[in-house]
């Protein structure tokens, strides 16, 4: 386990340095071109129900890096079939640039329990914030603060996406398509790959609840 947990830190370190050029968009020029995207994301990149993400203040290198993803069919989100098909690089930047200039608006952490392994209920705020910040090193999961900040507002130059105030359905389905291998554009090194694999049901309801509430 210490020997994944060490390898999951090295690979966080890495894996969004190689994962392409640094975004470089006109905001002004991204608003016009989403015009697409507010009936499903919001006019500000807010969306108005947890079916679809928040993508306000995600970071612009994250934000852009995703758009190619689902241009190229790296990522697939069916919803967007074929709705990037005719933007080109320098939209797609724009796009990026555009939804990272608008503030998140925060979704919040519910008062909830979950229920573990053993079957006993506990807290999921304290769990999830324990996760958040110090991780399982029993299990191998790491810190999301380590590349996610402390606050959940991420590391935009390095391309670390900002998580707090995101839906937790959204987070807890991003988790889980992870840990099953559904979305796979985590880079080479897989690390969200593996470091979901070793999360439990109840650590990924609890982390992505007590992130809808960071700020």
């Amino acid at each position: 386990m210490k020997k994944t947990l060490k390898h999951a830190l090295i690979s966080l370190g890495v894996v969004l340095l190689a994962q392409g050029a640094a975004a470089g968009g006109d905001a002004a020029a991204g608003e016009a071109k989403s015009a697409t995207c507010v009936a499903c994301h919001g006019p500000d990149g807010n969306s108005p129900a947890p079916s679809f993400p928040k993508i306000a203040n995600l970071g612009e290198k994250y934000l852009y890096k995703q758009l190619r993803d689902i241009q190229s069919g790296r990522r697939n989100i069916v919803e967007m079939t074929g709705l990037l098909d005719n933007s080109s690089d320098q939209d797609l930047q724009d796009m990026a640039a555009f939804f990272d200039s608008q503030p998140m608006q925060l979704s919040g952490a519910r008062d909830i329990k979950v229920r573990l392994g053993s079957g006993l209920e506990t807290d999921a705020l304290a769990l999830g914030e324990r996760i958040y910040r110090a991780g399982n090193i029993e299990t191998g999961v790491p810190a999301c603060s380590g590349c996610h900040s402390p606050t959940g507002k991420g590391n935009a130059p390095a391309g670390y996406p900002r998580l707090g105030g995101q839906y937790a359905e959204y987070t807890e389905k991003q988790l889980r398509a992870f840990r099953g291998g559904e979305r796979t554009n985590d880079g080479d090194q897989q690390t969200m790959r593996q470091i979901a694999e070793h999360m439990t049901d109840a650590e990924i309801i609890a982390v992505a609840n007590y992130i809808a509430g960071l700020n």
